[in-house]
């Protein structure tokens, strides 16, 4: 073998492996469009502000415990504004919705509407309710 066909072999296996690389890429993400979830209280807790609740809505089962720790953390960070869209970012997605926060004395309800969920994975899903 020459050198010139040497060149051109690592040139070759070079471009095969950007290619391999592109084809397993996160390219391939796919969108899905979900109509369930689950709604409920996901987390009381008693602070120097008084309790707060916080209320999940149309959350995925896995990470809807996850992501209602992070938004009590906001909340106590006063990150958190209301009738505001927000991404929260948990150990497994990204979550994006909306946050509606309700005082009545000391008594505060962080309700969170879930309407997209970023999976680390690559995987997106969307929330559209049924009519």
């Amino acid at each position: 073998m020459t050198l010139s066909n040497l060149s051109y072999m690592k040139k070759m296996l070079f471009g095969l492996l950007v290619l391999i690389c592109f084809a397993f890429s996160k390219a391939n993400s796919k969108l899905e469009i979900y109509n369930y979830g689950q709604n409920g209280m996901e987390l009381v807790a008693h602070s120097k502000k008084g309790v707060i609740i916080v209320s999940t809505f149309n959350s995925k089962m896995t990470i809807r415990q996850d992501i209602a720790k992070k938004l009590y953390d906001l909340y106590l960070a006063n990150k958190l504004v209301n009738n505001k869209k927000i991404t929260v970012l948990g150990c497994d997605a990204e979550v994006t919705g909306k946050c509606v926060i309700r005082k009545k004395n000391s008594l505060t309800a962080i309700d969170f509407f879930y309407e997209e969920v970023n999976w680390y994975s690559g995987l997106k899903e969307v929330y559209k309710k049924i009519l």
